[in-house]
């Protein structure tokens, strides 16, 4: 059997985590999960963003590299829940915008992520979630994370803005959009199936793969 490798891509409360874990029983392919509460700078980061959102993203730029590369290594299919790239063109790209990193450090940040990700094969495919701002809020409120509760909605519609902008300059493997507002794959079998027949389709090779 061929070896896989997706990644689940989206905004928060997307439903990444969620789809990975069914995508992952429904094939049979490993998770592997986004994992951030080992950053040393996390505290200091939400304490004084300013000073210390360079030192955070590149920590979590090196996690996210080796996690890659775990990845790449494990002899079977994989799904992966969010991928590399979008800590430096979604999230740090978002810090710089607000003015938490200057430019000379974010330039330098971006030339050191360009240059490893060019040693890093891509996903197969990615999958993005997309999702509208009401529907972010609604699963956010609905999992109950605390410190995801004050999220404001600004910072998603720029988050959401940057997804898009990313997804249109995206050309390292097949992207697979899927409308996250209207496909509730959590609760609903046929949804999943959906998405699942979808995946199927762009991993065949087909080129126009949509959603009706």
């Amino acid at each position: 059997m061929t070896k896989r490798f997706i990644a689940i891509a989206g905004n928060i409360g997307a439903g990444k985590s969620s789809l990975t874990t069914l995508l992952s029983r429904r094939l049979g392919w490993e998770p592997f999960y986004e994992a951030v509460s080992d950053n040393p700078y996390l505290a200091d980061f939400y304490a004084d963003m300013s000073r210390y959102a360079f030192h955070s993203q590149i920590f979590f730029l090196s996690r996210r590299l080796r996690h890659h590369r775990r990845l790449l290594d494990f002899p079977g299919s994989v799904i992966q829940d969010r991928s590399v790239y979008e800590d430096a063109e979604i999230f740090a790209r978002a810090l710089y915008n607000q003015g938490h990193i200057v430019p000379r450090d974010y330039q330098t940040y971006r030339e050191l992520y360009e240059v490893l990700v060019c040693f890093l094969p891509p996903p197969d495919l990615v999958v993005y979630l997309r999702a509208s701002v009401p529907t972010l809020l609604q699963r956010i409120a609905l999992r109950g994370r605390s410190f995801e509760q004050n999220i404001a909605p600004g910072y998603l519609t720029e988050l959401n803005a940057l997804y898009e902008a990313w997804m249109q300059s995206f050309s390292l493997c097949p992207v697979l959009t899927v409308p996250a507002d209207r496909l509730d794959f959590v609760h609903e079998t046929a949804h999943l199936d959906l998405i699942v027949s979808k995946i199927e389709e762009k991993l065949s090779g087909k080129e126009e793969v949509i959603f009706s």
